[in-house]
């Protein structure tokens, strides 16, 4: 795939991600909201996982975490974890079509809202149902434009 990454074009991905998941958002349709930052870790972690690893994710996590004012660890936490786990798979998962990456995508997204959701229960939030999960599923279904955007972008700058 692809072999050299260009660095501006990680910068500009993270932060494009960030502000997207802090932006406002109709209130009707926030629970919709993909997981902007989880599909970037997620794509940098796939396409160059010895440039991208844990640590990196877990520090975008902090950095999520402070500006959705959340207890400081808990997106940290998901962002590794969803690292480790394409890290762990990242081999197979170039195989996969792109339909089958987006069940990929929707799996470990799903995993990693579950992860969040438990912690906040732990910590005293209100339940919501399986609610939590719509995210991970518009996620998936965001997974081809990002992936073809950030391929192009990436080539041609990288």
């Amino acid at each position: 795939m692809l072999s050299v990454i260009s660095y501006p074009v990680f910068a500009l991905s993270v932060v494009v991600a960030l502000v997207f998941s802090i932006s406002l958002f109709p209130v009707g349709w926030f629970e919709f909201r993909p997981e902007w930052l989880g599909l970037v870790v997620f794509y940098w972690t796939f396409r160059a996982p010895a440039q991208f690893g844990i640590l990196l994710a877990w520090c975008l996590g902090l950095l999520l975490d402070v500006l959705e004012a959340t207890p400081l660890g808990v997106n940290g936490l998901a962002m590794g974890l969803i690292a480790f786990l394409v890290l762990t798979v990242h081999q197979r998962l170039r195989m996969y079509p792109l339909p089958q990456q987006c069940l990929m995508v929707f799996l470990l997204l799903g995993i990693n809202q579950m992860l969040v959701h438990f912690i906040k229960q732990v910590l005293g939030g209100e339940d919501a149902g399986f609610s939590y999960l719509w995210p991970a599923l518009t996620s998936a279904a965001a997974w081809p434009f990002v992936c073809v955007i950030l391929d192009n972008i990436n080539r041609k700058l990288g």
